[in-house]
């Protein structure tokens, strides 16, 4: 068996020899090259398929992502981004929040924003390294391209006028098919649908505002004959259950829900899991002994029927590549050579404020990085608002765990999820995004209790 069969089989949830391993390397392929930063990268595709190839190179894949990139689709349609050096870009406008009528906005083509060059990329690709291993086109879900194109008025809206919600999503569906098409026609083999904004919702509003889109696009994909994925990140544990009604064959997730629960639920109704590597306390920050137990130990929950090895979510740029490389060998049942014990986060000492003593209240965000991660930013831009005008009284910082510094200050909250507030060392909202009226009134309260 190839190792692109064993991704379809597990995928198919199929018995297999061993967990295949997918490494979801984004902008982390920008830094296996040299000078690359990621914004060059997200822009070239000759880095593009460089930086893939070298990645194969390296850790020796069963299936790896074209590109993972969020925004390409956003951008496409008017959404204006930042890029940076080290992180996949972010969506900073939002067009229907700043005036624009969807009816303004078209379906996007190959030749619209960057598409040409990415699927010029996804063909090389395709062409170069799909007889051996299994190629991922990831398209950016329904929810969160719709959260990208309204902003945070989304979550008023579902309440307040869902039928334009309805109407939003319904027209990201189409975007989603259009782009599936797209990657089909290229080459790729699996579809992963990658919607991590749905963690911030209910399972009711799940099954009313993504069930019905998400089962039309795995419908779609499905008629093409190719295989399909949905990933989530963030606590959506909640929402698992209704996940598997998507008509996806797999669902991947990240380390803020147990393997082991999604697996019980998706083997009901014969979906197939991938995860859940820890990105930044082990592939990130971990020793390579580290990474070792923590893929033997997802390993031996997933199984060899119907799972796949992979992280989280899209690696670090800055993931050290030993840790990666330890990663791999333990998927195809070696054991690196040499080991090592110590922690990158061994000797980092963080001190928490005296939240009583200290004058203003102290809010507390801890992310994966706003600049990247789509629940962290809308997490972020939720603070921002609800703190508009109480500088003299409240006072907030983001505490990015890509940083080590963050990772201890987070152990320290006794916080276990991302994206998190504190407030006054408090924790009060876990991998949930309040509206601005409820987070607003919750820091009201705190500011009572410094009088």
């Amino acid at each position: 068996m190839n190792n692109k069969q064993l991704v379809l089989d597990a995928i198919m949830n199929k018995q297999t020899e061993r967990a295949p391993w997918v490494p979801f390397v984004g902008c982390h392929a920008a830094s296996l090259l040299e000078n690359v930063t990621a914004e060059m990268f997200f822009k070239d595709s000759d880095l593009i398929v460089e930086g893939v190839k070298k990645a194969v190179d390296l850790y020796r894949p069963d299936g790896i992502p074209v590109l993972f990139d969020l925004q390409l689709e956003a951008e496409a349609l008017g959404c204006k981004l930042r890029y940076a050096k080290d992180n996949p870009p972010s969506v900073v406008t939002h067009p229907l929040e700043d005036g624009v009528k969807l009816e303004q906005l078209k379906i996007p083509t190959v030749n619209d924003g960057r598409f040409k060059l990415v699927m010029e990329s996804a063909k090389r690709l395709c062409e170069e390294l799909g007889n051996d291993i299994a190629m991922y086109g990831l398209i950016t879900g329904p929810y969160t391209l719709a959260l990208h194109l309204m902003g945070t008025e989304i979550f008023y809206e579902m309440i307040d006028d869902p039928d334009h919600v309805m109407e939003v999503l319904d027209f990201c569906k189409d975007v989603c098919i259009a782009c599936a098409d797209m990657y089909i026609d290229a080459g790729c083999d699996i579809i992963a649908v990658v919607d991590p904004m749905t963690s911030q919702i209910s399972p009711d509003s799940f099954e009313e505002f993504v069930l019905p889109y998400a089962v039309e696009i795995f419908d779609h994909i499905r008629t093409r004959n190719r295989l399909s994925s949905l990933f989530v990140c963030g606590d959506a544990k909640k929402n698992i259950e209704v996940m598997s009604r998507c008509k996806c064959d797999n669902i991947s997730i990240d380390e803020n829900i147990p393997l082991e629960y999604v697996i019980d639920i998706c083997k009901k109704r014969g979906v197939s899991v991938g995860g859940n590597i820890k990105l930044t306390v082990t592939m990130l920050f971990g020793s390579v002994q580290d990474n070792i137990n923590d893929a033997l130990n997802c390993m031996s929950i997933g199984g060899t029927k119907g799972y796949i090895l992979s992280p989280g979510c899209d690696m670090p740029y800055a993931t050290p590549v030993e840790n990666v490389l330890a990663i791999a060998a333990v998927a195809h049942g070696e054991m690196p050579e040499s080991i090592v014990s110590e922690s990158a986060l061994d000797g980092i000492v963080v001190e928490l404020p005296d939240y009583k003593a200290e004058k203003k209240v102290i809010i507390d965000v801890i992310t994966l990085d706003s600049a990247s991660c789509a629940p962290c930013q809308y997490m972020m831009e939720a603070v921002k608002a609800a703190c508009e005008g109480l500088s003299d009284k409240v006072a907030y910082v983001e505490h990015k765990i890509k940083d080590k510094e963050s990772v201890v200050f987070m152990m320290k909250l006794g916080v276990s999820n991302i994206p998190t507030i504190v407030i006054d060392g408090q924790i009060k909202y876990i991998s949930l995004v309040p509206s601005v009226k409820e987070l607003r009134e919750t820091i009201l309260k705190a500011v009572e209790l410094k009088k």
